[in-house]
């Protein structure tokens, strides 16, 4: 009777033991799993699809301070127009109204938003004149900046990275669609509109 009873708790140590150890590796298997799949739709993903895309503003507002105006733009203020960017769910395809056309350098960044957010990558687009105090335009690739811009929650002042740059005319569109109704939507480049239809 002596002997039986060691080994009886023995075995229920092991036992409790097995199941501690595969408690606390659980959260660890389960948290790689939520990691795996959260990387997945951003890896398949043409452009920018870190989750927040869909959270710019229904109004864009005003144009930043100091932007200059078009001279001779493609599509003028009021023309209709196809868009074919993909920067958030539906706005490959849809149908949009211009409501500005500028001359400026345009960005698309990197940045960790100020509201703990996840880091976004490759958010197109910020202009020059969205820049906290940038250095003379165009920026070159890997300059660190601070943001001004506030298309999205946790963007205004937040550092950033250039990931690159164009000289594209760049719109302000008014745009409809299934997944969202917006007007002054800040940036789609020329490259990204063709003609309405």
């Amino acid at each position: 009777m002596k002997r039986s009873t060691p080994l009886t708790t023995i075995a229920a140590v092991a036992a409790a033991s097995a199941l501690t150890l595969s408690g606390c590796s659980s959260p660890e298997d389960d948290k790689a799993a939520q990691h795996s799949q959260h990387e997945t739709p951003s890896e398949s993903a043409s452009s920018e699809d870190h989750g927040e895309s869909h959270e710019h503003a229904t109004d864009g507002g005003q144009p930043p301070e100091g932007i200059k105006e078009a001279s001779d733009p493609t599509y003028s203020v009021g023309e209709e127009v196809t868009l074919t960017a993909d920067h958030m769910p539906g706005m490959n395809g849809a149908k949009a109204t211009i409501s500005g056309a500028f001359d400026t350098t345009t960005y698309s960044v990197s940045y960790t938003p100020t509201d703990g957010g996840d880091p976004v990558k490759d958010h197109k687009w910020v202009v020059h004149e969205e820049l906290d105090n940038p250095d003379r335009a165009p920026l070159a690739d890997g300059t660190e900046v601070v943001l001004n811009a506030d298309h999205m929650p946790g963007m205004k002042g937040a550092e950033a990275s250039i990931d690159s740059s164009t000289e594209e005319t760049v719109y302000m569109v008014d745009v409809d669609t299934d997944d969202m109704t917006m007007t002054n939507h800040k940036w789609v480049v020329e490259g990204e509109v063709q003609p309405g239809q």
